[in-house]
């Protein structure tokens, strides 16, 4: 299997722990253990107490009966036994691929995204072909381009929503238009949903794929909508025949995810409206300050963000996006990453919702930055 290097993975492992004001992470300010616990007043020491006993085995193999639930009751009409746990969302994305694309299958994909969403099923032998989400349209699909793309082959249309590295939203009436163009095919509708329900307006209700299409099929994860990338748990919604085929795949690469990692979601998905709480009173306050920023400086452009927690940035300069991120980390700490890992040159993506504090500063160090290539 040939597959192309993973650009903003490989970035991210290569600088990521080098940096003071990491402002390329793409998860909401992460919890900590004791914040996590103690969300709903639970005592920490109680609730680690209580697993003292707990015999560290494979545990449920599906995930567990409330952790289904509780991902269940995140859609209007995905039952519990339609969830199937995965070892994050990336793992969740790559399932899906690996149980339903085979050679001389057409899949079409929105780009710019997360790479894997168009690269895994090119690598199985896939045609693959492009949908562009441009800053002109709000990086938003164009639906006659869409029609273009489909074929009677077309197994799978990729989205996601909303848009890593946008921070676009397709809304309801766009995506029930979408739905269509895939049922005139036959084809599934993926969706990577990892940051739904981070948006900046909160009477802004977004369906999942999962709940407006019988072959939609949603992927998610812990990581960025409730800040536990370290659980490494995810999850796929879909038909009944989709996740009897990534169940029978999943025998070959996955036996069972952590059994303190589920036991540690359930009490976040417990939680999750106190969490949702927190973090988009955080994506809010940040994305004022950036806004405000971007303002302010001449070198800097882009396309305001509606949701999510990341932002690509077009930079005035004359030196390339890798030269411009590798020099501000050298030179300041400050890290970025590079808008060609999106096969965007000349921007650059911001993960705005860190710690506020980090952003501030951040953003200060990106300014002087500038100011030093200036002169």
């Amino acid at each position: 299997m040939e597959i192309k290097h993973f650009a903003v993975e490989e970035w991210m492992n290569k600088y990521e722990m080098s940096a003071i004001y990491n402002i390329a992470e793409t998860c909401v300010d992460s919890f900590t253990l004791e914040d996590l616990i103690s969300i709903d007043g639970t005592n920490p020491d109680e609730f680690f107490r209580s697993l003292y006993e707990k015999k560290l085995t494979y545990g449920h193999i599906e995930g567990s009966p409330e952790f289904k639930s509780l991902v269940a009751n995140l859609y209007d009409s995905v039952d519990p036994q339609n969830v199937l746990v995965m070892n994050g969302g990336i793992a969740a994305n790559f399932l899906v691929f690996y149980s339903l694309v085979k050679p001389g299958d057409h899949v079409v994909s929105v780009h710019p995204t997360y790479q894997q969403i168009y690269e895994v099923p090119r690598s199985f032998g896939a045609t693959v072909d492009l949908l562009h989400l441009r800053p002109e349209n709000k990086y938003l699909p164009d639906l006659e381009e869409l029609r273009s793309l489909v074929k009677e082959n077309t197994k799978l249309i990729c989205l996601n929503n909303p848009n890593n590295p946008s921070g676009a939203i397709i809304e309801r009436e766009l995506l029930e238009q979408i739905v269509e163009i895939a049922r005139s095919c036959g084809a599934y509708l993926l969706c990577d949903e990892v940051y739904r329900n981070l948006l900046q307006d909160d009477d802004l209700i977004v369906p999942s794929v999962a709940d407006l299409y019988e072959k939609g099929i949603s992927t998610s994860s812990m990581s960025k909508v409730l800040s536990l990338a370290g659980l490494r748990l995810g999850w796929i919604a879909g038909p009944k025949d989709v996740i009897a085929e990534c169940f029978k795949h999943r025998d070959y690469t996955t036996i069972s995810v952590g059994m303190l990692d589920d036991i540690l979601a359930v009490h976040a998905l417990k939680n999750y409206d106190l969490i949702l709480k927190r973090n988009r009173k955080i994506i809010k306050d940040n994305l004022e300050i950036l806004d405000d920023w971007v303002a302010n400086e001449p070198a800097i452009t882009y396309v305001k963000p509606r949701a999510g927690t990341t932002a690509m940035l077009k930079v005035d300069l004359p030196v390339s996006s890798t030269v411009f991120c590798e020099g501000l980390l050298k030179e300041t700490g400050a890290f970025l990453t590079p808008g060609i890992c999106f096969d965007m040159e000349g921007w650059v993506r911001i993960g705005y919702a860190c710690d506020t504090e980090t952003l501030r500063q951040g953003l200060q160090k990106v300014s002087e930055y500038i100011r030093s290539l200036q002169s």
